[in-house]
């Protein structure tokens, strides 16, 4: 099993922070694709909900290369779908939200 955490503040829903955890494990080579994801949310904090996105590796897969890949795909999905990975340990809301749209992911010297 492979297990990592993120939080997201309460102006995100939480059925939507579970879908973009699930997506990104089922796209994540390396994640066993026989064995549906599983989001939790292990903490209702002042400002923001803790969850854990577990799922379970292929048996070849190398672990510091997987989390790697999986991070990368927590990442592109929720720039996707314009949902900013931010606790709110900030003064104030951002005026415009704290994104990467899909044009500019590879941008110099990332390429490709």
């Amino acid at each position: 099993m492979i297990a990592t955490r993120v939080t997201i503040g309460y102006d995100t829903p939480w059925r939507q922070v579970e879908a973009l955890l699930e997506q990104a494990a089922r796209r994540t080579p390396g994640i066993d694709p026989a064995c549906p994801p599983q989001v939790r949310k292990l903490a209702l904090q002042d400002f923001y909900i803790e969850y854990e996105l577990q799922a379970k590796a292929l048996p070849d897969a190398q672990t510091p290369q997987l989390r790697d890949a999986l991070h990368g795909q927590i990442l592109d999905a929720f720039n996707e779908f314009g949902v900013q990975i931010m606790s709110p340990h900030f003064v104030e809301q951002p005026a415009t939200q704290v994104v990467v749209p899909p044009a500019r992911w590879r941008e110099p010297p990332a390429g490709q």
